[in-house]
């Protein structure tokens, strides 16, 4: 039995494989993780009520909406190295505790920089990713490590339950201060569930970690710049459509915040549940191709959502001939899932190819491309709300999109042909 123990402390596949703490920690991390991202994006929900409160733009509602988007971005390289260091456990449920007190302080704001502020703090829920990913990898094999951290990833569903819990919250008790204190409850409970639930394992931490300084010398490589540029798309693009979709809905088609919440949440909700399959995908056929399927795919859709509402009058033989070229809201809808979908599985490819390449420094390089995502994430709604003030048409936002993603295929075509092939799966030693 001792020397069982050994090989097992020295081989951390073969203890991963035969842990039976793994699949525990795994369903705990993903409940925690998808609590942490409905109340990092529960502003999505609130900014509508706030925006005529407060009398915001368009503008100034994307930034209401993305400013805890930028803290948790920000939050995700120093928190991921902490995870390399101290363990994922003590840095996920300490960071969820940081959270509370800030988001109940919601119900005595007021004022637009009152928002502003605390939502930097309430970002820290989302960076809760960076430390979640490390923390849920190491407890599997190599050859397991997309399905793992592709069920991880499923957390951002998250985005979907606040689409589904805040609206109701709101119309139920008439107000949308129910919500900050709804959700206070809810993370410090979850934070408790967390930490009885979950597990430590002291040969996952890095041995002898190098300090801060050299670990932050990753974005120096320019695979890690590469990725984050993969992910700035699938996983940017994925938060602020999730923050600027109900919105969209309300403004463009008329609904009211419940069912705008709830066409959104077909976005939002596959966007997150299937990044578990993108993960799988990763695993059997590689992240090159998954990641590049996934691109194509969701230039395909930006390509039809860009199109404006038009009119168009044609001069015939038999005189003027109008038309009207409009996408309705059913047809906008179907291309919203599906850019859900391929966005999902591309989330995961992207780790895939970090989890293929990196093993002691990947909270670092998690940190980093989680960062590179989670400003595209920020970025995205204040540009969607400059857009649309300045030209008045509601689908600027995909035609940023659609530019972006175009973009991203020519560096990834160009990327993969100066550095030869991708990176494959390795099989687990």
């Amino acid at each position: 039995m001792t020397a069982s123990r050994k090989t097992s402390a020295t081989t951390p596949s073969a203890l991963a494989a035969a842990d039976p703490r793994a699949w525990r920690v795994l369903w705990s991390s993903t409940f925690a993780f998808t609590i942490c991202f409905a109340i990092w994006m529960m502003f999505a929900i609130l900014g509508i009520p706030l925006k005529t409160q407060l009398g915001l733009s368009d503008t100034e509602f994307g930034l209401i909406a993305a400013t805890p988007v930028l803290s948790g971005s920000l939050a995700r390289v120093p928190l991921g190295i902490c995870t390399d260091r101290f363990g994922g456990r003590i840095v996920f449920f300490l960071t969820m505790l940081a959270t509370v007190i800030p988001i109940w302080l919601l119900t005595h704001a007021t004022q637009f920089w009152q928002f502003i502020s605390l939502g930097l703090l309430i970002g820290l829920a989302g960076a809760c990713f960076s430390i979640g990913t490390p923390y849920v990898a190491r407890w599997f094999p190599k050859d397991r490590q997309g399905l793992a951290m592709g069920i991880f990833g499923a957390g951002n569903s998250g985005a979907a339950l606040t689409k589904f819990v805040a609206p109701v919250l709101i119309v139920s008790f008439g107000t949308w201060m129910i919500v900050p204190k709804v959700y206070a409850i809810a993370m410090l409970v979850t934070a408790v569930v967390f930490w009885m639930t979950s597990a430590t394992n002291p040969a996952h931490r890095v041995e002898n970690p190098p300090s801060f300084s050299s670990q932050l010398r990753v974005m120096k490589d320019r695979r890690a710049w590469r990725y984050s540029q993969y992910y700035s798309v699938v996983f940017g693009g994925y938060v602020g459509l999730a923050l600027w979709l109900p919105h969209y809905y309300v403004n463009h088609y008329g609904f009211h915040i419940e069912q705008a919440a709830l066409l959104a949440a077909c976005f939002s909700l596959p966007g997150g549940v299937l990044r578990a399959v993108g993960g799988w995908l990763s695993d059997r056929f590689g992240a090159q191709k998954t990641t590049w399927v996934v691109m194509w795919t969701v230039l395909a859709c930006f390509f039809f959502l860009s199109y404006p509402d038009t009119d168009l009058v044609v001069q015939s033989a038999r005189g003027p001939l109008a038309f009207n070229i409009a996408i309705s809201p059913t047809l906008f809808t179907v291309l919203m899932f599906t850019v859900g979908i391929a966005m999902a599985i591309g989330k995961a490819s992207v780790f895939k190819f970090v989890s293929d390449e990196y093993t002691g420094n990947i909270g670092a390089v998690s940190g980093v491309v989680g960062l590179a995502g989670g400003l595209a994430g920020f970025a995205l709604p204040i540009l969607f709300g400059v857009l649309a003030d300045l030209t008045g048409v509601s689908s600027s936002c995909f035609m940023l999109l659609f530019g972006a993603t175009a973009v991203s295929l020519i560096w990834m075509h160009f990327s993969f042909r100066a550095h030869g092939t991708a990176v494959e799966p390795r099989a687990s030693t």
